[in-house]
């Protein structure tokens, strides 16, 4: 689903928008909590607001039915608000809803057609329900629009739903775009070394890898992928620091038992 679907190395990113403070999460922007005011309390687009915050908060917690009812509550305040009918139909994704979520994202674009956040939101959604192609649509628009504060992650998002298809040529190119925008953004980082490591482009794979912040903490897909670049490399004792790191920290990843069969392509 969604809100499961990208958790590997995405920090949050907060943003500010005309009406609305917001953060992406998982491919997606939602709203971040704010202090109400009385004259929050007298503005029904201010109350809308509000609750979609509260919707957002609840279902990164992956209280999806409160959440459900706090998108709801948004809209009985305001129901033109554009972002809380995105909102509504990524929660409707994640409860498998397909019918809801369709309806939701196509009532957002009525009301805001050129919105970058919500043209993101919804290539992300048609992306997680199989129409990746179309999505691409989506991700452009958002990424052309200058208003917009994160092109990266939307070029980022097309990237990732290219490498769905097995579209590499497509990926690459929209990775490095996102790259491009945001030489930071650490997920695109680790994309595009993973995508050079298969096109066994070493140099560039090497490159893209030395940018991730590594440490104690680093997490398992990246030890996993440092151990197989440096079996690539032929960097014998690399591989075997990485394999006992992998061994110690997560003896019971996914990533530990294909490295105890040997599988280093998977």
């Amino acid at each position: 689903m969604a809100r499961a679907s990208v958790a590997l190395l995405l920090a949050a990113v907060w943003l500010a928008t005309a009406c609305t403070t917001s953060t992406t999460v998982n491919g997606v922007t939602m709203p971040e909590a704010r202090e109400s005011t009385k004259q929050t309390e007298a503005d029904p687009r201010r109350r809308a607001d509000i609750r979609l915050q509260l919707a957002a908060s609840y279902y990164q917690k992956g209280q999806l039915s409160v959440a459900l009812e706090e998108a709801r509550r948004a809209l009985e305040a305001d129901p033109n608000f554009a972002m809380a009918h995105s909102m509504l139909g990524l929660i409707y994704l994640e409860l498998g809803n397909r019918r809801e979520a369709d309806a939701s994202y196509a009532q957002a674009l009525r009301l805001e057609p050129n919105n970058p956040e919500i043209q993101n939101n919804h290539g992300w959604y048609l992306c997680q329900t199989g129409r990746e192609r179309e999505s691409v649509e989506f991700f452009q628009r958002a990424a052309a629009n200058r208003l917009y504060r994160t092109p990266w992650l939307a070029m980022q998002n097309a990237g990732l739903c290219m490498l769905r298809v097995k579209d590499t040529a497509a990926a690459e190119n929209f990775l490095r775009r996102s790259f491009e925008l945001d030489p930071t953004n650490p997920l695109t980082k680790f994309q595009l070394a993973r995508l050079y490591l298969a096109k066994m482009q070493l140099d560039r794979a090497n490159f893209y890898y030395g940018l991730l912040e590594k440490g104690p903490n680093a997490p398992v897909e990246l030890v996993w992928l440092g151990l197989r670049i440096a079996r690539a490399n032929g960097d014998l004792r690399q591989e075997q620091q990485l394999a006992d790191e992998l061994r110690r920290r997560f003896p019971n990843s996914a990533e530990a038992s294909a490295l105890a069969r040997g599988a280093f392509d998977e």
